[in-house]
């Protein structure tokens, strides 16, 4: 009883620090002006049709060097990407994507870590937007440059030392984000099969829920349930094939209220490293 007593006390003062981090699109729609509108789509696609006054800025762009791992495209190379994008550190920023927030969980990620501090998800993609016959266009915005100085939060991003640490300390915990096939070694996108030791699994797809056949972000309460076995207490590091699904890991655990950073070279790193361990259920 004392411990039921304990976790309740813990989870209570993990959820008194959650912070709403999505907006629905109610909201954006009803004062589109009180947002900077971001859409995370490759640039072909948003030419097609886009939130009215939505500034294009691709998800792929976030990726330095995919044919290597998930990492996060360096200072120099982001500062000016966002600079072009008229994008600020004050900025209330809005991302959206296709409805499965994969992409916008990135962009999301990758503001967060670098300096930006009111950022959020539209809980539902451009084609639940468009279902609703609410303003779009096909006009892309060219906003004025902004003066952003690029500067990185290192708590927001793990390394492949911090997660080698994380796996083995008793005050941090590794999730991994991939899919029950991935995480048992079945299938790999790297040379080698299985998860990292110690990770706990909690695929992305946990993190999302659907309503009137739209995909939507789970609310704050089912989204305790499912980090329910993961100490508010430890310090989180997530992971996935290349940083992009984790990134709804991410988000979920900071609305909750978690210390969490995204392992964004991930597997394909760590798969690729023999030096590092493994753990293998499938024995392939």
């Amino acid at each position: 009883m004392k411990k039921l007593l304990v976790l309740f006390s813990l989870f209570g003062a993990m959820f008194a620090n959650a912070e709403k981090l999505r907006v629905e699109i109610s909201e954006v729609a009803s004062n589109p002006e009180s947002y900077t509108i971001v859409d995370v789509r490759d640039e072909p696609i948003y030419l097609e049709g886009h939130i009215k006054g939505a500034v294009n800025f691709p998800a792929s762009l976030t990726f330095d060097d995919l044919t290597i791992s998930g990492r996060i495209t360096p200072p120099n190379q982001m500062q000016s990407l966002i600079q072009q994008r008229g994008l600020d550190i004050h900025d209330k920023v809005a991302i959206y994507d296709d409805g499965s927030f994969f992409d916008a969980a990135r962009l999301f990620w990758s503001l967060e870590v670098y300096g930006f501090t009111n950022v959020k998800l539209i809980n539902g993609g451009y084609y639940e937007w468009q279902s609703l016959n609410l303003p779009t266009s096909t006009q892309a915005i060219k906003p004025e440059p902004s003066q952003y100085v690029a500067s990185i939060d290192n708590k927001k991003l793990a390394t492949k030392f911090a997660t080698q640490i994380a796996s083995r300390s008793p005050s941090q915990v590794v999730i991994d984000a991939r899919s029950t096939d991935a995480y048992q070694g079945i299938i790999s996108t790297a040379q080698r099969f299985g998860h990292i030791p110690q990770a706990e699994h909690i695929p992305a797809t946990h993190n999302i829920g659907a309503s009137n056949g739209m995909s939507k972000l789970k609310n704050l309460n089912e989204l305790k349930s499912t980090y329910q076995n993961i100490d508010p207490n430890q310090k989180v590091i997530i992971y996935c094939a290349i940083g992009r699904v984790s990134s709804t890991n991410y988000f979920a655990l900071r609305e909750l209220g978690y210390d969490v950073a995204n392992y964004d070279a991930s597997w394909r790193e760590w798969g690729n490293d023999f030096n590092l361990p493994v753990t293998n259920p499938s024995g392939q």
